[in-house]
């Protein structure tokens, strides 16, 4: 038997007024998942998280949760509940007040005892038991943030809905939050859609990633299926960094293409589509499938421009003749001094295959997008 999907969009589209926000869009979301909607300002990713929630209605097409069409429901009669980015408390009334809120809009109407109970329930579930008490400006970012998603799942919805609730935090407590909302769907197990903009973000933490550009979904996958194979050029560059080059096909072998560089290298590269012979491509090569060696060593050779060290790992802007600046990135073993120099002549080698090529030029013949990278790193 096949589960109803927690939530389904069936032709979805949302104009205002000339302006298309989302464009035929189909989606089923199965049940217990966490989705992230990744994408660029403008996507259209928070649009549909608005019309999940019933802020928005579409235009065209039709939302359904559990298997519910939620045509002219109310965001208070859906079965979800929101997270906003700057979480929305009530600064005059403690966390416990602020959890029960929802409780006691509910109808019927819930005892005095067992809204207390429900919110208490609700504080041990984000680890904020004996908090209840605390007024909101006596908390910290992280504690707020974990106050709101409490009173988000009090009310036990089948759907929560985050919309980019970690951008205020610093990175140290993202990060810790990022484990704690992992850990915390998995413990309740409801469907969780996560609204983002940051890769890292989306690709650390949902079970599936769906792309959105221009009011479409690109590319709706794993992590590592949108990472390791993008399905074009646009995901391939905006989900975490590549290097992208531009060439032209030299001819194929075996499940490879050739792909001759601005500067005469021909290298191999599997192909996202089939591509002829003599078509202009861009190939994207990830930083960390590059390593580096001494001059000669490898397929190209560059000079180090700028040299940016992490602790676990380095990243490198080389200068590479006739195709533009790559972004390098390479393990740092302590103690070994393994670290190359700005102004010191290096190798690049990748192994034949990890190139992905797509078709279409991305630019004039050089690297620009990784000259973007250098002002980032200098």
């Amino acid at each position: 038997m096949i589960a109803v999907p927690d939530i389904e969009f069936r032709g979805v589209t949302k104009r205002y007024g000339s302006v298309t926000a989302v464009s035929g869009i189909d989606l089923a979301v199965p049940p217990s998942a966490f989705v992230a909607l990744l994408g660029p300002s403008g996507c259209g990713k928070t649009t549909c998280l608005r019309m999940i929630g019933g802020f928005e209605q579409p235009s065209e097409g039709a939302v359904f949760i559990r298997g519910r069409d939620m045509a002219g429901t109310p965001p208070y009669r859906r079965p979800v509940n929101m997270v906003f980015q700057q979480y929305a408390l009530f600064p005059h009334l403690d966390v416990e007040d602020n959890i029960a809120y929802g409780l006691r809009q509910a109808r019927p109407r819930l005892s005095s005892r067992e809204i207390s109970l429900r919110a208490g329930e609700a504080l041990a579930m984000v680890r904020l038991a004996g908090y209840g008490r605390r007024k909101i400006h006596e908390l910290s970012g992280g504690q707020q943030q974990r106050v709101a998603l409490a009173r988000a799942l009090v009310n036990k919805p089948a759907v929560l809905l985050l919309d980019e609730p970690l951008a205020a935090l610093d990175k140290k407590l993202r990060t810790d939050m990022q484990i704690e909302l992992q850990n915390l769907q998995r413990e309740i197990g409801i469907t969780f859609v996560l609204v983002t903009h940051d890769q890292e973000e989306a690709l650390s933490m949902s079970d599936f990633v769906c792309v959105m550009n221009g009011g479409r979904i690109v590319q709706l996958g794993q992590p590592s299926e949108i990472y390791d194979e993008p399905a074009d050029l646009f995901v391939a560059d905006f989900v975490g960094k590549t290097n992208l080059l531009s060439g032209k096909v030299a001819g194929h072998s075996g499940n490879l293409v050739e792909v001759a560089l601005a500067d005469g290298t021909v290298i191999a590269a599997r192909e996202r589509t089939s591509l002829q012979k003599g078509e202009a491509v861009s190939v994207s090569l990830r930083p960390e499938s590059l390593s580096l060696g001494a001059p000669g060593s490898g397929r190209l050779n560059g000079i180090v421009r700028n040299r940016i060290f992490l602790g676990s790992t380095a990243e490198y802007a080389i200068e590479v003749q006739g195709i533009g600046t790559l972004l390098a990135k390479a393990d740092h073993m302590i103690g070994h001094g393994n670290l190359f120099k700005p102004g010191e002549p290096v190798a690049i080698g990748f192994t034949a295959g990890t190139p992905l090529a797509f078709p279409g030029p991305k630019n004039n013949g050089t690297n620009q997008r990784e000259n973007k990278h250098v002002e980032t790193i200098s």
